[in-house]
C-alpha cells in the first residue's frame, strides 16, 4: 500500500514530464495530417502523426519514450521537400505556427526559439557584409564595425545558449571574422577555407541533422559560380578531412549525399572519383551491399563510359560468328535495348524502333537487342519481326550477369553507343530515343 501511495505522489510529476508537438498550418486547407519523425545520422525512424483539423491546428504528445533529439515534421509529400526540423529537448513542449508563405515561426520552446532569432541575426549582419561589399567600399571603420557586430553576436548567442542543445548548432555555424580589413577577394577566400572549420563532425545531434548536409552542400556546391571538375574533387577531399578517419558512418551519408548529387548534374567524372577514392571502401566497411551495387552500376553505365562487353553472336555469310558488343563495326551508332518478348511495352516500341532505323541512312544506326528471357521459346519467334537487329539472348532474366553490371530494372531500356562503344545517351523514353536519334 506504502508503494501505491507513492507512486500515487510521484504521477502528477511523471504526467507534468510528458510534453508535446503543437502547430498550426496556413492555410488549413492545404493540410490534412502532420507526421512526426526522430532524426538519426543515417535517417529517421517514425513515430506518429496528428489529423489537421479544419482550423490547420495538430498536436501530437510525446511520452516518457520520447528521448531527445532531432524531430522532423513531415507535412507533405515528396515528404523530402515538405518537411522541416526542430529540437526536442525533452524538458519543454514546442508550439510552432507554419505558413506556406511566411515559413516556420516558434511560439514556444527556448531553444527552437534562440535558434530562430540566432539565424536571423545573422543573416541580417550578413546582408550587412554583402552590401558593403558590393558598394565597393573601403570605408574600414565601416567594415570594422560590421564585424565588431558579428563578433559581439555571436558570442552573446553562445553565452545565451550554454548547457543548451542548440549551443552546438550555434557554435558549428560560427562565421569568420577577419582581425583587420580584407578585399572581397580576400575575405570571400578566407571564408571559403573556414566555412567548416567549427563543425564537429562526430557530434550525433549535428549528425542527426538537416544543418550538417546542408552545410555540406553549401560547401561542395555553393562556393564559386563556375566549379570545374578539379575544383569539386579539391572541395570533396578537403571535406573528408574535416570529417576525420574515425566518423566513417557520417562520411558514407554525407559524401554519398554528395555522389547523389553529382550523378543529377551529370558530373561523371566526380562521382566515379567519389566512389573509387572514398565511397566504394566505405559501402564494404559498413557492409552497406545495396550502395555498392548503385555506385558500380553508375561507374558502368555512366556517359562517357565504354559499355561493358559481352558476347554476342553475329550472321556472316550465312552463318553464325561468335563475335562481341565491342568488336561490332557495323555502323556509327549503336542503340543496346534491353527488351524481353514477354513485355508489353517492348513489343509495342521495337517496331517503332526498328522502323526509325530503317530510315536512317544505311550503317547510321544498328540495334543491339539483348533479350531477358526465362527460355528461348517466345524469344525466337518474336526476333523474326527484326531482321536487321543484333539478337542476344539473355537466358536467366532478371538473374542474369549482365543485367546486373547495366542495372536493368524494367523493360525497355535504352542506351545510345558510338562507335567506340562508349555510352553517349541514355534516353528513358522511345520519345527520349527518336529525340536523340534526330540529332546524330
Amino acid at each position: 500500500m506504502k508503494k501505491i501511495m507513492l507512486l500515487l505522489v510521484f504521477l502528477p510529476t511523471l504526467l507534468l514530464a510528458q510534453h508535446s508537438i503543437e502547430g498550426t498550418f496556413s492555410p488549413a486547407k492545404d493540410f490534412t495530417y502532420a507526421f512526426v519523425y526522430k532524426s538519426n545520422p543515417t535517417g529517421s525512424i517514425y513515430m506518429d502523426r496528428a489529423k489537421v483539423d479544419d482550423n490547420g491546428h495538430f498536436k501530437i504528445e510525446l511520452d516518457s519514450t520520447s528521448t531527445t533529439g532531432i524531430y522532423k515534421i513531415v507535412y507533405g509529400i515528396p515528404q523530402q521537400d515538405h518537411n522541416f526540423d526542430l529540437i526536442y529537448n525533452g524538458k519543454e513542449d514546442v508550439v510552432l505556427e507554419f505558413s506556406l508563405t511566411d515559413g516556420l515561426e516558434f511560439k514556444e520552446s527556448n531553444e527552437n526559439k534562440l535558434w530562430a532569432s540566432y539565424t536571423n541575426s545573422i543573416e541580417m549582419i550578413n546582408r550587412a557584409i554583402s552590401n558593403f561589399y558590393t558598394q565597393q567600399s573601403e570605408d574600414q571603420e565601416a567594415f570594422k564595425d560590421i564585424f565588431k557586430t558579428l563578433n559581439e553576436t555571436q558570442e552573446a548567442f553562445e553565452l545565451a545558449s550554454k548547457n543548451a542543445m542548440v549551443s552546438v548548432f550555434i557554435q558549428a555555424n560560427q562565421p569568420y571574422i577577419p582581425e583587420t580589413y580584407e578585399d572581397v577577394s580576400t575575405y570571400s577566400k578566407n571564408l571559403k577555407n573556414s566555412y567548416l572549420k567549427n563543425v564537429d563532425f562526430s557530434n550525433p545531434l549535428l549528425q542527426s541533422s538537416e544543418f550538417l548536409s546542408d552545410r555540406v552542400m553549401a560547401y561542395v556546391f555553393g562556393m564559386t559560380p563556375s566549379p570545374t571538375e578539379a575544383f569539386y574533387k579539391q572541395q570533396i577531399d578537403n571535406l573528408t578531412s574535416y570529417i576525420g578517419p574515425e566518423n566513417s558512418e557520417i562520411k558514407m551519408v554525407l559524401l554519398q549525399a554528395v555522389w547523389n548529387n553529382m550523378v543529377q548534374i551529370e558530373e561523371s567524372g566526380v562521382a566515379n572519383y567519389i566512389a573509387d577514392t572514398y565511397l566504394l571502401d566505405l559501402a564494404k566497411k559498413e557492409n552497406n551491399d545495396m550502395l555498392l551495387r548503385q555506385l558500380n552500376i553508375y561507374k558502368n553505365t555512366a556517359l562517357g563510359t565504354v559499355a561493358r562487353d559481352f558476347p554476342i553472336e553475329v550472321n556472316k555469310s550465312g552463318k553464325k560468328v561468335k563475335s562481341s558488343l565491342h568488336a561490332l563495326n557495323a555502323a556509327e551508332h549503336y542503340v543496346l535495348v534491353f527488351w524481353s518478348s514477354e513485355c508489353s511495352h517492348c513489343l509495342t516500341e521495337l517496331p517503332q524502333v526498328r522502323d526509325m532505323v530503317d530510315q536512317m541512312p544505311k550503317n547510321k544506326v544498328k540495334v543491339v537487342a539483348y533479350g531477358l528471357e526465362d527460355n528461348d521459346v517466345n524469344w525466337k519467334k518474336e526476333i523474326q519481326n527484326y531482321p536487321d537487329f543484333i539478337q542476344v539472348l539473355g537466358v536467366g532474366k532478371w538473374d542474369n550477369f549482365i543485367t546486373d553490371i547495366y542495372g536493368i530494372e524494367a523493360t525497355p531500356t535504352y542506351f545510345v553507343l558510338d562507335k567506340d562503344k562508349k555510352i553517349i545517351a541514355k534516353p528513358q523514353s522511345l520519345l527520349e530515343l527518336k529525340t536523340f536519334l534526330n540529332t546524330l
